[in-house]
């Protein structure tokens, strides 16, 4: 008897690890909504998991977190800039670039915005305007050719012909 339920409690707890990961994977893929039900789904099903129900409760805080971090509407550059950089780092690229261009719309000259822009659209394979905003952003400021020649987001471009001019590497 002792050993059923021993088997029952690693069935149990095989069970929860294969929940917990799938929400995980959600939020790592940036899916907050779905990642914040399946762990509030694991609380429900799993609770005698006691470590696994600690760490989904952390997760869901971080996800509320997000959300509610999403919902704030942003109004001045910082607020946009902050922003933006946040959905960047979470590969919302697409949104992110909505949110750097309001804030451009505020400050037009602002060479690191433009460099950051450049680095996005390297890294969605979109060469072109990657190189049309790195160049925008060395014309305002001359730091960033230094930097786009060490920087790990151009490496791919660093043969580019295109590239060589606008950063004077040729």
């Amino acid at each position: 008897m002792p050993a059923e339920k021993e088997k029952k409690k690693f069935d149990s707890y095989e069970k929860a690890i294969l929940s917990f990961g799938e929400a995980v994977k959600a939020f790592r893929e940036g899916d907050i909504a779905k990642a914040e039900e399946l762990f509030e789904t694991l609380l429900e099903t799993h609770s005698s998991e006691k470590e696994l129900i600690d760490r989904a409760r952390t997760y869901i805080k971080i996800c509320q977190g997000i959300k509610a971090k999403e919902a704030l509407p942003s109004k001045t550059f910082d607020d946009l800039y902050e922003s933006g950089v946040f959905l960047m780092n979470l590969g919302k690229y697409e949104e992110a670039l909505k949110l750097f261009d309001k804030a451009l719309d505020k400050d037009p000259n602002h060479a690191k915005l433009l460099y950051i822009k450049a680095a996005i659209y390297q890294s969605m394979g979109d060469t072109d305007k990657a190189l049309e905003f790195l160049k925008k952003s060395i014309q305002k400021d001359k730091y960033f050719k230094i930097l786009a020649q060490n920087d790990a987001d151009f490496e791919d471009l660093r043969e580019d012909k295109k590239f060589k001019i606008i950063t004077k590497l040729a």
